[in-house]
Formats: structure tokens, sequence, C-alpha cells
């Protein structure tokens, strides 16, 4: 009877073993797949590849190029993200031209009626896609210890030729009598354009002006030049702190300093902030897997970039309509 026992108990321990085997198998069956899932959706990410053109504003340069990198690290490293900066309007000549042009045109300020008249004559569609939120900033040298806070006023007159102001002095009683020295840059770039339609009115600028190409090269300038002033985007400003100093603008409740927090279209630095832009040729997109795929890519990361790169991110909403339109060219 106890050998009978013992022998009924190996046989369920053996059926307990059997089983559990059996389960082992169906388990390792039924994962197999899911691996070799993940596997092909990996391939199918991974296998885009060519490159993607990009020319225009120095202004919107930084935050495109910063976004560039991470898409071709993190996203697609055989896609090749080519990011030049030879200013807007020098940008939309390259952007607007038959077949074989720019794949974006980043923008300090919106297409021109001329402009988009030549894209529609070309046959492009030039989709506008607003990024970020920029500062038009007006910087000084770092000795410069007198004009560290101005009126909306005093800055453009400073700028405006009408004004005649020519020395330091004659902006207010108790500045030095040294000569002001006016840096910006040139006409190549949207915000020299902004500057001087919205700033200035399109009143001419002073005579003497020393206008540049190259950011850097401007920031050099006014760091080397105690009686300089001069003006571009905010994120220029950000990433030469140590150099220059930028003034608080009071536009009427007081100066108030360019920051993240008050470059808003309804901040309290409202009057000298613009939006920024990149143009997507939609044709080339569609034609283009790469370029859709890089251009969702830079809308759905743009807002975390901005404030990386020196410029107020947008709104959850403008975001989602962009990626929305983006995504139905699929």
């Amino acid at each position: 009877m106890k050998n009978y026992k013992i022998l009924a108990l190996l046989l369920v321990m053996a059926t307990l073993v059997v089983f559990t085997a059996a389960c082992g198998g169906s388990t390792t069956e039924s994962t197999q797949p899911s691996e070799n899932s993940s596997q092909e959706a990996k391939e199918e990410v991974a296998k885009l590849e060519g490159s993607v053109v990009i020319d225009g504003s120095g202004t919107v340069y930084p935050l495109m190029a910063y976004l560039a990198e991470e898409y071709m690290t993190n996203a697609q490293e055989n896609v090749s993200v080519e990011v030049s900066r030879s200013g807007t309007s020098a940008g939309f000549k390259k952007f607007l031209v038959a077949d074989n042009g720019t794949d974006f045109n980043d923008a300090s300020r919106k297409i021109k009626d001329k402009e988009a008249a030549s894209a529609k004559e070309l046959g492009i569609d030039a989709k506008e896609l607003k990024v970020a939120l920029d500062g038009i900033t007006i910087v000084i040298n770092k000795e410069n210890t007198w004009a560290t806070e101005l009126t909306k006023d005093e800055v453009i007159n400073i700028f405006l030729a009408s004004s005649g102001l020519k020395k330091w002095s004659d902006v207010r009683p108790g500045f030095p009598t040294d000569p002001i020295k006016t840096y910006g840059p040139n006409e190549n770039h949207g915000t020299y354009e902004f500057f001087f339609e919205k700033i200035l009115e399109e009143q001419d600028l002073v005579e003497g002006t020393n206008l540049q190409q190259e950011y850097p090269v401007l920031v050099d300038l006014v760091s080397k030049d105690k009686n300089a002033i001069g003006f571009f985007g905010y994120g220029y400003y950000v990433n030469n702190k140590d150099k220059l100093t930028a003034v608080k603008v009071d536009f009427g409740n007081g100066p108030v300093e360019p920051s993240l927090e008050t470059i808003k279209e309804d901040g309290a630095y409202a009057p000298f902030t613009r939006p920024v832009f990149t143009y997507l040729n939609v044709g080339l997109a569609k034609e283009k897997p790469q370029v859709l795929d890089y251009a969702i890519y830079a809308m759905k990361n743009v807002q975390a970039a901005s404030a990386e790169t020196g410029f107020a991110p947008l709104t959850d909403a403008e975001i989602q309509e962009s990626v929305k339109f983006l995504e139905g060219l699929k």
C-alpha cells in the first residue's frame, strides 16, 4: 500500500513537470513574435536616409541647428540635416527656386507679398510654421554703466537718423559726451527688417551704423567698444551674457529686462517681441519622406528646444495645430 502511494505521488509530480514544460514552451512561442515585431518596428524607423536642406534666418539658426543635431543623434542617424544661415531674405531666394530649392527656409519675419507671389508663380506650396517667440534685444558694452535702462523712445531715437543724436549726452543729460556707436545685422536678415519696419516704422537708420552679416561678429564688436549699442535676437545675448549687457527697456510701466518670462506676445516685453518661423516646401515634403519626418520631429520637440536656445516657447495648441497639418501630409 505504501509503495502504491509513492508510485501515485511520483506520477503526479511527473505530470506537473510535463505540464510546466509545456507552459514554458507556450510562453516562449507567444513572446517571440512580439520581439520580432519590435525589431521590425526599429528597422522601419531606421530605414530613412538622404538629406534635409535648411537655410535662412541667422536668428532662428541656433534653434534649428539644435533640433537638427538632436534628430540626427536620437531619431534618424542616416539622414543628414544641413542647416545654414544666409539670412531670412537671402534664404528665401534659395527656397524659391523651381525644382531644386531648399526644403525649409527659416525666417525671423513673415514671408513678404512679393515672395509669396513668387512661390505661387513657381508652383511652390510654402507652409508657414511658427516655431517660437524672440525678443529684439538692445545690447551694450559691459563697461557702459549709464545706459542700462532706457525708454522705448530713447532706444528708437538712438537708431533713428532724423533724431540727430550723436553723443550719449544727447540722449539724456548726465550721460557721457562720448560718441554713440550703433551696430546691427545687415539687410539680409529679418531682424534688420523687423527693426526697420516695426520699431523704426520704416524711417531711416542713423548713418554710419555698423551692419554685419554674422551675429558672432556683432557680439565681438559690441563687446570691444565701450560706446557701442546694438540690436539682435535674445538668443545671441543669452549665449554671451559674459560679454554684453542687455538694456532694460521702459515701455511706459517701468524698465523691463528681456527674458523667457517677459518675451511673450502679451508680455511686458511685447513691443519688442516677434514670432519666428520656418517655411516648408510642402511638395518636397511629400516627395521626400525624410523631409516630412524631420518637420514632424522638429515641431514635436521645438518647445523644449526653444528654452535651450534662448526663445520663448509656443503654446501647446499652436504646436498641435502644426503637427496635425504635417501628419496629414503622410
